[in-house]
């Protein structure tokens, strides 16, 4: 009898364990149909500006598009240096809709192969995306010094 009891109670304990991690199962599958913005680069994302004379400036337009059913909103951008400088938009791009991220690079004081990265921080799965900028800075021709 006492061994009955004790089977009668270990199993209601193991069916509540089987329906608790069901129910977890259920809840998970529930977030996974959160919808977000999707941020969706219609070119490639990254630019390889070729080679430039120390000094020079190049700029670079990253075209994008919402692709998710629910605004996008890009939260901030960060360059890798201080010579890299984005411009972004900031109000909410509406699913569908295209815009763009435009990146200034200044080469001054920069000389060799260089490649920055630019970092965006937006409302969507995985929450941020990279983009870069590469190519090679020749370095400035030094002033002979005066004899």
């Amino acid at each position: 009898m006492k061994k009955l009891a004790a089977f009668v109670i270990l199993s209601g304990i193991a069916l509540m364990l089987v329906n608790c991690s069901g129910s977890e199962s259920k809840k998970d599958s529930k977030t996974g149909d959160i919808k977000l913005p999707v941020f969706t680069l219609t070119d490639s994302s990254s630019f390889d500006f070729g080679t430039i004379q120390e000094g020079e400036v190049v700029e670079h337009t990253f075209h994008f598009k919402n692709d998710g059913p629910y605004p996008l909103i890009l939260n901030n951008i960060t360059s890798s240096c201080g010579c890299t400088t984005p411009e972004w938009p900031r109000e909410p791009i509406a699913p569908s809709a295209v815009s763009s991220i435009k990146v200034r690079f200044n080469s001054k004081g920069k000389s060799g192969p260089q490649v920055k990265t630019v970092t965006v921080y937006a409302n969507t799965d995985p929450a941020y995306s990279e983009l870069r900028l590469r190519g090679i800075v020749n370095a400035a021709p030094k002033a002979e010094a005066a004899k």
